[in-house]
């Protein structure tokens, strides 16, 4: 058996008590080995999420066969499914401003095992990182910004629009983008849109909440990873750091520290949805890990 060859079953459905077994059930029969299993049973929402792992035997059922198989079990479950092969890497376009941690950090990462992406093209309202992106080897481009505070908005989420469908993009990565997107354009990517802002903070200025936190004495920064929304920083939460901190940390300390953690998280979230881990659920997100 050639145990490379894995596939990824994600289910979505009204919670019940048979379906796993019926999952694994078809799985075994065709000598289909499980790698992992992972399930919740949500008591409350009465949803159920499941995500197999599993690898494809030398002889016996083909992926394009199982995938018509299940559609049975799907049919008699009621069912939201989808099968994927965890081979093919997930195409992202990454937007920035002109924070660079972010990027630099996903592109580190951007192989597997970390995170199964390909970054398409890293798009930005500012030219500051242009450099940075061909140190990368990754296609930059500069968002248009003639015309008034409005119509230069506009033009550019017509541009992303046109990055993501042009490019088959996946996911739309907003690697401290600072900027907000409209409506347009958080339906557009839907589910596949995702951020990562600094929590913790009351701070009015995005930018700037680390070095609030400073100038407060906070004891503990925050970062949170959520898909992109209409309402700012209001998308369901994916994953989410933080990192104690007190008065003996000097500004450019609690700053790399807010870094880090930013990255952490953002990382994590990217990993997770690349991994096909993460099911909405109403207003809040399971991921299966």
């Amino acid at each position: 058996m050639n145990r490379t060859d894995r596939y990824l079953l994600g289910i979505t459905s009204p919670g019940c008590t048979d379906l796993a077994a019926a999952v694994t059930s078809l799985l075994t029969e065709k000598d289909w080995v499980i790698a992992e299993l992972l399930q919740l049973n949500d008591i409350q929402t009465g949803q159920f999420f499941c995500r197999v792992e599993f690898c494809k035997p030398e002889s016996g059922l083909m992926p394009a066969e199982f995938s018509n198989r299940f559609s049975t079990i799907g049919e008699r479950f009621e069912v939201d499914w989808k099968f994927f092969d965890p081979s093919v890497p997930h195409r992202a376009l990454i937007l920035v401003s002109k924070f660079e941690h972010c990027l630099d950090n996903l592109s580190y990462r951007k192989q597997p095992p970390e995170l199964n992406i390909y970054i398409t093209t890293v798009a930005s309202n500012h030219p500051d990182l242009e450099a940075m992106a061909r140190f990368l080897i990754v296609s930059f481009k500069v968002l248009p910004a003639d015309g008034s505070k409005f119509a230069t908005k506009a033009t550019q989420e017509e541009r992303i629009r046109e990055l993501i469908e042009g490019q088959g993009v996946d996911l739309v990565l907003l690697a401290r983008y600072m900027q907000v997107l409209s409506k347009e354009s958080c339906q557009n990517p839907a589910e596949r849109c995702f951020n990562i802002y600094q929590s913790f903070s009351s701070s009015s200025d995005e930018a700037r909440s680390f070095h609030e936190a400073y100038e407060r004495g906070e004891e503990a920064i925050g970062a949170t990873a959520h898909y992109g929304t209409l309402d700012l920083d209001e998308g369901p939460i994916i994953d989410q750091e933080v990192a104690r901190v007190d008065h003996t940390c000097r500004q450019g300390q609690l700053l790399a520290t807010g870094r880090n953690i930013e990255n952490y998280s953002f990382s994590r979230e990217v990993r997770a949805n690349s991994e096909h881990r993460v099911f909405l659920n109403g207003h809040k997100t399971v991921v299966l890990k």
